[in-house]
């Protein structure tokens, strides 16, 4: 009997060991934080924030990054093009990269996509994906 107890106790360890140690794994996941800068015909033509009017890139962003869950911002800059920062999943920043440099909004024209400051980071610096002005 008392051999018997102490395989169920080891057993009851081992299985919460397991199903603890899977659980932590999903709740860790890595946020990354990624500024961007994309080149090209980007800006007048809503890149950044969807709208009732599609073919903005620089309001495209916005809506992109919003529906992937990401976290972050992005601006019109004085040379043309449209920067920002993106956090969130590695999955979800690796979709909006390819988003960036390969489809942004209807009008725009990308004629490339830089990204720099690739980091994890502990906790989000941003409640949501916004534009900035």
């Amino acid at each position: 009997m008392y051999l018997r107890l102490r395989l169920l106790v080891k057993l009851f360890i081992a299985v919460t060991l397991v199903i603890g140690g899977q659980y932590s794994l999903v709740m860790a996941e890595k946020i990354l934080s990624v500024d961007f800068e994309v080149f090209g015909i980007v800006q007048g033509v809503f890149f950044r924030k969807w709208n009732m009017a599609e073919f903005c890139l620089f309001k495209n962003t916005v809506m992109k990054g919003t529906e992937l869950g990401l976290k972050g911002w992005c601006m019109n800059t004085s040379q043309g093009t449209v920067r920002g920062q993106m956090e969130g999943p590695k999955k979800e920043i690796d979709q909006m990269k390819h988003w960036l440099q390969y489809t942004g909004s209807p009008m725009s024209r990308i004629d490339k996509a830089v990204f720099t400051n690739e980091k994890d980071i502990d906790k989000y610096s941003f409640t949501n994906f916004s534009v900035r002005h």
